[in-house]
């Protein structure tokens, strides 16, 4: 394996087979959580292959039992408590860059979805052109329990799924398993994990960059698995009529409405998530869900940038810091939300977090213009 062109490190590996770059994240003792030298690392490598005829087709995998539990946070918090909110917003930025030139990638990328796949993960993944999920495929969006929202982008493909499953996904931090990933349109194909390296190794063999016949060999592999009874996609109607109403107290008690008559386990375990989330988490993750409806994943990405960069610098709240303390540093799994309750996270600051930073050194981010406006999500229920 090489390096990937001009990064200065082995977190990213590079395995050239013809006209096909496989890009592995390798930080597996850390279950391949996004840091800024993969992040780097990648976009070199998407930026450098996007203009190189010699490559017509991406491989994204994870070393070991993850793709990816998603971005360090944690770093991030440290280097915030240490230093500055500014390295924070740099890690972002950069991140929600790669986010974007993956989902207009003009190459098609296959990402092999095996094991945790969870916010950041997702953002390098979800975006490309072929989801490939497998048994042990387990995805979430958790930030709202990290005093966070679901970002990278999530606003755009959350949004985007059937009904309003994309709400319930993102508001609950619910684990999907490769069947709801594929049925729901998060995944394109599912492919045994006895067929995996038979597949990789067809696609390393590949002399093109067409989409259909990138599709067809990975439909050889591919099996329509079936969606467990209890999956709340096979309440969908439920989840449409609660997870639609304007506001979060209103979800909620829509929600609990519902629990006495559905005996399902999903159910109960979406009021439990709903309750232990950051109050002001819930508010922004909501309204950013509903914009990412009528906008491009590049409005998208700009959006929520604004707002995790209000989250940094903890504006408004400082849910974010004790999140992360409660779940990565710490594990108390305790955390002090403030404000603690829905009814006291009023309107105009959530609309706060929608607005520019009020720092002279800050600045929107900015996207260069591309082709596409992302990608359709095709769901198989």
């Amino acid at each position: 394996m090489a390096a990937p062109p001009h990064a200065d490190s082995d977190q990213v590996l590079v395995e050239a087979n013809g006209v096909t770059r496989t890009l592995v994240l390798n930080r597996p003792k850390q279950l391949n959580a996004l840091s800024s030298a993969m992040i780097t690392g990648f976009l070199r490598c998407f930026t450098a292959y996007e203009e190189d005829e010699g490559v017509k087709l991406l491989i994204v995998k994870g070393k070991g039992r993850a793709f990816c539990a998603g971005g360090d946070v944690a770093a991030v918090v440290r280097s915030i408590n240490n230093d500055s909110w500014k390295y924070g917003a740099h890690f972002f930025r950069n991140e929600f860059l790669l986010n974007y030139i993956i989902a207009t990638y003009n190459k098609p990328q296959v990402s092999l979805l095996t094991g945790i796949v969870m916010g950041g993960g997702a953002g390098v993944s979800i975006h490309g052109k072929f989801r490939v999920v497998t048994e042990s495929t387990v995805f979430a969006m958790p930030e709202t329990a990290l005093g966070l929202f679901p970002d990278i982008g999530a606003s755009y493909f959350l949004s985007r799924l059937p009904g309003f499953y994309g709400e319930y996904v993102g508001l609950t931090g619910v684990r999907l398993d490769a069947p709801e990933m594929l049925a729901c349109g998060l995944a394109t194909h599912f492919v045994p994990s006895d067929r995996l390296a038979s597949l990789e190794e067809s696609l390393k063999k590949v002399d093109t960059s067409d989409p259909f016949a990138i599709c067809g060999i990975i439909d050889q592999y591919s099996q329509q698995p079936s969606l467990k009874e209890k999956s709340a996609l096979n309440r969908l109607e439920i989840i449409n009529k609660c997870f639609s109403k304007r506001t979060v107290e209103e979800i909620i008690a829509s929600v609990e409405q519902e629990a006495p008559n559905v005996a399902d386990e999903w159910i109960a375990s979406a009021i439990q998530s709903l309750r232990k989330a950051s109050p002001t988490s819930l508010k922004i993750s909501l309204k950013s869900i509903r914009e990412g409806r009528t906008q491009t994943v590049g409005e998208c990405l700009r959006r929520e940038y604004r707002m995790v960069c209000h989250v940094m610098r903890g504006d408004f709240s400082r849910d974010f810091f004790e999140g992360c303390r409660a779940i990565l540093l710490d594990k108390d799994r305790n955390p002090k939300w403030m404000p603690p309750r829905l009814e006291e996270v009023h309107d105009e600051v959530v609309e706060k977090y929608f607005s520019k930073v009020d720092d002279p050194e800050w600045e929107d981010l900015d996207l260069p213009p591309r082709r596409s406006h992302g990608r359709r999500l095709v769901p198989k229920l």
